[in-house]
């Protein structure tokens, strides 16, 4: 079974996420979307909504499964037997640290590969960090979000 994880904080999940988890599902018979606890990148979201948000984005995949994990990528590789790692690159900005990272994940299992894949152009400026500004003002963020995630949002918010 080819088995690969998409790690990432997912502070909200994106329409350019779901691009790449698209794409994604027509290569790997099962992808795991890993929600990183991440409480260094002080999140928008907590841990329980972003799981709920990339559940409901995702619930049309049969080959998605959603966990949460903090600590190491390459333990919770091990414990989810995948040797693979699925990353986005929108700009080069994003490039230098995703190399960096690829290889440090590298260095400490060498069996894990990451695998780099671009959005759609359409997407290529859509982030998580552009939605949470545009949240903060309460600007029109619909057209950026998958519509689940932001009818979560919309709950959220009350």
């Amino acid at each position: 079974m080819r088995r690969a994880i998409y790690p990432g904080t997912f502070d909200p999940i994106t329409n350019g996420h779901l691009d790449i988890i698209k794409r994604a599902c027509t290569m790997f018979d099962e992808i795991i979307i890993a929600v990183a606890q991440s409480t260094s990148k002080n999140p928008m979201f907590d841990l329980r909504q972003r799981i709920e948000m990339a559940k409901a984005a995702t619930k049309m995949f049969s080959k998605i499964k959603v966990v949460g994990f903090e600590g190491l990528l390459v333990t919770l590789s091990d414990d989810l037997n995948a040797n693979i790692i699925i990353r986005g690159l929108r700009a080069v900005s994003d490039f230098e640290y995703e190399l960096q990272m690829g290889y440090a994940n590298a260095s400490l299992k060498k069996e894990l590969e990451t695998i780099y894949l671009m959005p759609s152009l359409e997407h290529a400026f859509v982030s998580s960090s552009v939605v949470r500004t545009i949240l903060q003002f309460d600007g029109k963020v619909d057209h950026l979000l998958p519509a689940e995630t932001y009818t979560l949002i919309q709950g959220y918010k009350r």
